[in-house]
């Protein structure tokens, strides 16, 4: 094996291995399982731990230097027209490519899944040209991000209640496997050839228009369709008894998974293409690495999908229908905090931006304490959408507060905390999010549901969906805590050098 492909499946195995012993842990002392799912979730983890290996490689030898590569050439023209409309064509496909929102848009039916795609693809399209604008005008982030935060949530005012939860979801899963290393690179790039003070600050923020815009877009949907019978169709789970069982389920999700990846993957290389016969960037031997790097990502995408799917999404479902009807319900709370701290570690952007962080900041973010943070803000997001469950709050409760303190620490810390921060709120909801934790959110909310005097049918659109938008919050208040922390720490550090530098000047003064 590939020496730095074994070093990629190792800190994978760290990362899933504390989810595969909780939930075999639940299993045993809580939840009953039959042998043959928790087969399935073990062959589930293996492709789960080879694919994010292969991901995490190729994403670093092909879309990182292709983000970069378009982002510095697009500073060089500055043309504004032309960074606008090549940033909105990029969006576009990369979103239309992204493998999670394909799952959330399976799971609404109030719109023709493909209407929702496209919707969501040109709000990324235009926020991804409104980004890349901002930082040739060197405008401040928290201003924009202030200003759009406001128009969401004056629009959300108008959207049917069974599409609001949705539409802030359809934000968290936009920004996954596929897109994340793509423009947080793209933005790299754009910032490179920019030396002034602000150009490590505008490096980052790029993800978090990437998610703002399908909010709004998705929004704006709701109005015009105002959906109202709206019914969740819940997931099918195979019966497997035996481990031939188990074979011939993952035998016929790999091919599917693998057309779809192929489909996402297809826009990618014909941009790529036609980029590199426009401007000649790439020399022979970069583009066979680019080439060898996409081809890893083929493979890594589809395992890690093939796992999530046929293994993940059944035992999500079942622990979370098993927990909520058992007198042991008052461990969904914590038993979510300690999944959401291991489980945000298992997300494939989410090393990608913790790559970038330690990188551009030069080792003054490590990759551990963006870890930590992340890990923090994703605990408290799960024991707050399943206190929003168990209680049936509006979730308008939650991300009004949520945001409002987001957006008001933007002013307190160091500007490129807000942008890492504002990022790493989309990073954090990726496949992981969309196909076990929601599962298992939407599991406990229809068992729940299955036990009032009076079922409301719109209770997994209205209470379950809307746990991808908790993720995708809490993130923007960890990583901004972090950052004034860090304020702190520095302005002692300046504080007491300069001290110091009085000092000696002092003594110096004294001998003279």
């Amino acid at each position: 094996m590939n020496k730095k492909l074994k070093e990629k499946v190792v800190e994978t195995f760290s990362a899933v291995l504390p989810i595969t012993v909780i939930v075999i842990i639940v299993s045993v002392l809580f939840v009953p399982m039959d042998v043959g799912t928790i087969l399935m979730f073990l062959c589930g983890a293996v492709l789960l731990i080879l694919g994010m290996g292969f991901f995490t490689l190729g994403a670093e030898m092909s879309m990182l230097p292709m983000g970069e590569g378009i982002g510095e050439e697009l500073a060089k023209n500055g043309k504004l027209w032309l960074i606008a409309f090549v940033s909105f064509i990029f969006g576009f496909v990369i979103t239309i490519a992204e493998p999670d929102l394909w799952v959330l848009a399976d799971q609404v039916t109030a719109v023709d899944a493909l209407v929702l795609i496209a919707t969501v693809a040109v709000g990324v399209g235009i926020f991804l040209a409104i980004a890349m604008l901002r930082v040739v005008l060197k405008i401040r982030l928290a201003y924009l991000l202030m200003g759009f935060y406001a128009v969401v949530f004056i629009v959300s005012i108008f959207t049917p209640n069974t599409f609001t939860s949705v539409a802030f979801d359809s934000g968290g899963v936009t920004t996954g496997p596929m897109t994340v290393p793509f423009i947080l690179a793209l933005g790299i790039g754009m910032g490179a050839l920019r030396h002034d003070k602000g150009a490590q600050d505008d490096r980052f923020g790029f993800i978090a228009f990437s998610s703002l815009g399908p909010i709004l877009a998705v929004l704006i949907l709701g109005i015009i369709y105002n959906p109202q019978d709206v019914e969740h169709v819940p997931p099918v789970i195979p019966d497997v008894a035996t481990m031939s069982d188990v074979v011939e389920v993952f035998s016929k999700e790999l091919p599917a998974f693998l057309k779809e990846v192929l489909i996402a993957l297809a826009p990618v290389v014909f941009f790529l293409i036609l980029f590199q016969l426009m401007v000649r960037k790439y020399k022979r031997r970069q583009l066979l690495r680019i080439a060898m790097g996409i081809v890893y990502v083929l493979v890594g995408l589809t395992l890690f999908l093939t796992g999530v799917n046929a293994g993940f999404i059944p035992v999500g479902n079942l622990m979370g229908a098993g927990l909520a009807v058992s007198s042991y319900r008052w461990v969904l709370i914590p038993l979510s905090m300690v999944i959401g701290y291991f489980i945000v570690a298992a997300e494939p952007a989410v090393y990608v931006l913790n790559k970038q962080v330690e990188e551009v900041t030069s080792g003054l973010i490590s990759r551990r304490t963006m870890g930590n943070a992340l890990a923090i803000g994703m605990a408290a997001a799960l024991a707050l959408s399943m206190i929003r469950i168990l209680t049936g709050i509006s979730i308008y409760w939650f991300l009004i507060p949520g945001y409002a303190i987001a957006l008001g620490l933007m002013f307190f810390v160091p500007q490129m905390f807000t942008g890492i921060a504002f990022d790493s709120g989309g990073v954090a909801s990726g496949p992981m999010t969309s196909t076990f934790l929601l599962p298992f959110a939407i599991g406990t909310c229809e068992a729940l549901n299955r036990l009032r005097e009076i079922p409301n049918p719109q209770a997994v659109l209205t209470d379950a969906f809307g746990i991808v938008a908790m993720v995708a919050m809490t993130p923007l208040i960890t990583i901004q805590i972090l950052g004034l922390i860090y304020k702190i720490k520095t302005a002692g550090a300046e504080e007491a050098e300069q001290l110091a530098e009085i000092s000696d000047e002092i003594i110096e003064l004294d001998e003279v």
